[in-house]
């Protein structure tokens, strides 16, 4: 070749060169967008471009409320689609989006329950889910014969504990239950120098000596009747148990054991329970006999004395154990008798017909109430017997009254009669409660009680 030929390749060669050196790498493009609920701040949204093999980092931010699920979409060359801060290596055109979604509320349950007596209806029992901050009804229906008393357990998200129908807002686990207590008719009791009393709301409140504690009764609650002994106290529950406090040197307090009981009576030293089935149990002093009562059936009611017992039976008659010094047991012959009392040493019972029948001590004429007549309830003292007529407006009281613990002529609208050794009590029809007679431990103080 010649110069001129070699000078033109070399040229050409040299041209190519140049030319090869001048052409730009490739571009991409990458566009990127996300869901509702959060954005990419890096590189931000959009379509951006991007030369070939570029590493490109991506960061998925989420609003409050919002959570980074993943990125979708050409997703073959990023590092890791599901976290937040990755990076994408383009060497293509692509498209991402940026995933998000809500949190969820945190979920907790509601575990509700009902105690015998009613449920709560709004939405069943049992244990339910709800999301933070729901509000949930709660509607608690009580049985026939049963009320409402009040929601317990984790009730500090309760908005009325006191309510049947109320709320309850979902912040935590909770554990709640509807309290249902049998109808609760209010009463008057009288031990040997304290009165007691059970209100409306299932709730007892006591006067008088307490010497053994007879009183202290202020924490008992959902009590359907109520009983007092020489210094003890008795409640009884709807469910049929019992609970007592005071003096309990004779075991006249031992009644935990006791179930399905539906009357209690408390004598001088001991305790005597009525069952469903008509049986008797008996705690307490038995120097005569006074607990007995084992073989009992078909019994109706029962009565305690200072050192007796008394059980009426379905068809009218009556059975006595214990201490009959006096003849305060000589009942055999009795018929036609619906409704007993215990005294001290005496025996009242009320016959079909509205009169009053008596044995016993008679020191003080306590006996002398054959002239009774239109008799509903009859009470006993130590030395004195106590009868509400049917119209409430005259109470009989015959007996040892020197103290006044007869002085109830004047009373009127009285619903029911209690006697304690030495004093009476009378329950108004607007639960308001009088009380004459020995004053010296307090038992009459009874002013200011209101028990409806």
């Amino acid at each position: 070749m010649n110069k001129l030929g070699i000078l033109l390749l070399a040229a050409v060669l040299v041209a190519g060169i140049v030319s090869c050196a001048d052409v730009a790498p490739l571009q991409y493009s990458l566009a990127v967008s996300s869901t509702d609920g959060g954005s990419v701040t890096t590189p931000g949204e959009g379509i951006s471009t991007y030369e070939e093999g570029t590493i490109v980092g991506l960061g998925a931010t989420p609003h409050e409320g919002y959570l980074f699920v993943n990125w979708t979409g050409d997703v073959h060359t990023i590092a890791n689609a599901g976290a937040p801060l990755t990076t994408i290596t383009i060497d293509g055109d692509y498209s991402i989006t940026a995933v998000f979604e809500e949190i969820p509320p945190p979920q907790y349950s509601l575990t509700v329950s009902s105690t015998a007596g009613g449920a709560v209806t709004s939405h069943g029992q049992g244990t339910f889910s709800y999301e933070e901050g729901e509000e949930v009804e709660l509607v608690a229906r009580p049985d026939s014969g049963y009320r409402f008393l009040r929601w317990t357990g984790d009730v500090d998200a309760v908005s009325d504990i006191d309510s049947t129908t109320t709320t309850i807002i979902m912040d935590a686990d909770y554990s709640i239950t509807a309290g249902f207590v049998a109808e609760v008719n209010p009463m008057v009791v009288a031990g040997a120098a304290h009165t007691v009393g059970l209100k409306a709301d299932s709730r007892v409140v006591a006067a008088g000596r307490n010497t053994y504690g007879q009183c202290d009764v202020g924490d008992w609650i959902g009590i359907v009747q109520v009983a007092a002994g020489g210094d003890h106290t008795l409640g009884r529950k709807a469910d049929g148990r019992v609970v007592a406090v005071g003096r309990n040197d004779h075991g006249q307090c031992n009644v935990g054991g006791w179930a399905d009981i539906v009357q209690v009576a408390g004598g001088g030293m001991h305790t005597v329970g009525l069952r469903a089935d008509g049986r008797v149990v008996a705690v307490g002093r038995n120097d005569h006999g006074q607990c007995n009562v084992g073989g009992w059936t078909d019994i109706v009611q029962v009565a305690a004395g200072v050192s007796h017992t008394l059980g009426l039976r379905s068809n009218g008659t009556v059975l006595a154990v214990g201490n009959n010094t006096y003849g305060q047991c000589d009942v055999g012959g009795w018929t036609g008798i619906i409704e007993i009392g215990a005294g001290g040493y005496h025996t009242l019972a009320i016959r079909a017909n509205g009169t009053v029948v008596a044995v016993g001590w008679d020191i003080a004429r306590q006996l002398n109430v054959g002239a009774w007549s239109d008799i509903v309830q009859v009470a006993a003292g130590y030395e004195h017997s106590v009868g509400l007529r049917s119209d409430g407006n005259l109470v009989r009281c015959v007996g040892w009254q020197s103290p006044g613990q007869c002085n109830v002529q004047d009373w009127t609208d009285i619903v029911q009669i209690a006697a304690g050794a030495i004093h009476t009590v009378g329950l108004k029809s607007d639960g308001t409660v009088l009380a004459v007679g020995q004053q010296s431990a307090g038992q009459c103080d009874v002013g200011d009680w209101m028990l409806n």
